[in-house]
């Protein structure tokens, strides 16, 4: 049994590494070019891939990583939302789909469930479960962005679209180094665990500002 697991830690971690690298890739690169779209869909395969791997091994006996798991979810769903945010940007589409509302209802009810377990256990257990709260917090937000935007897109179209996207590729990316730093390095602290999210939202941050300001510009 340990065996097959270790085989699924490599592959996981194999598609992983494969995705960390072309995360960055996608970052460096011009957005919206050739070179863009290749190493963004070689991530989004990799990730998702890499993350429903994690699920299976998180749950496994002697691997059990409740941490790891909702990282692994926080992944897939900012992955194939990132993905989706981009069909907004055909001129045929009206309004959100079922598919679109149903990825963020999933993440919404996820999320709310997190913050009832994690602030259950800070009362009962202690500060092990604040991670459950913060992630949590962060789903909640970010799924309700969603139907905002959902409801936003339906009655004025606009490149809202493009932010969105841009938001949740990148913290996919966040995701995925939070994983590599404390699954891969051993560095398991809460710091380390809330570092790179704090760096990537002043990435994003920036990325939202400017396109505003060419937004405005048009």
């Amino acid at each position: 049994m340990e065996g097959t697991i270790k085989i699924f830690i490599y592959i996981h971690a194999f598609f992983g590494g494969l995705g960390l690298i072309s995360g960055l890739g996608s970052i460096l690169v011009k957005k919206g070019n050739s070179n863009h779209k290749k190493l963004g869909k070689l991530f989004s395969i990799s990730m998702i891939t890499s993350c429903l791997i994690s699920l299976v091994i998180a749950c496994l006996p002697n691997h059990e990583n409740p941490f790891l798991f909702l990282i692994g979810l926080f992944t897939v769903y900012l992955v194939v939302s990132g993905k989706l945010m981009l069909s907004f940007k055909s001129k045929t589409k009206e309004k959100a789909n079922i598919l679109d509302k149903t990825v963020s209802a999933f993440m919404l009810i996820i999320s709310a469930g997190m913050i009832l377990f994690g602030t259950y256990g800070l009362l009962t257990v202690g500060n092990g479960f604040l991670l459950f709260v913060f992630f949590g917090g962060f789903g909640v937000s970010l799924s309700i962005g969603d139907f905002l935007f959902f409801r936003k897109f339906e009655k004025i179209r606009n490149n809202g679209w493009l932010s969105n996207h841009v938001s949740k590729m990148v913290g996919a990316f966040i995701a995925s180094v939070t994983a590599f730093i404390v699954a891969g390095i051993g560095l398991g602290s809460f710091v380390f665990w809330i570092v790179p999210t704090i760096i990537g939202s002043f990435y994003i941050a920036y990325w939202k500002r400017k396109l505003k300001i060419v937004e405005k510009r048009k």
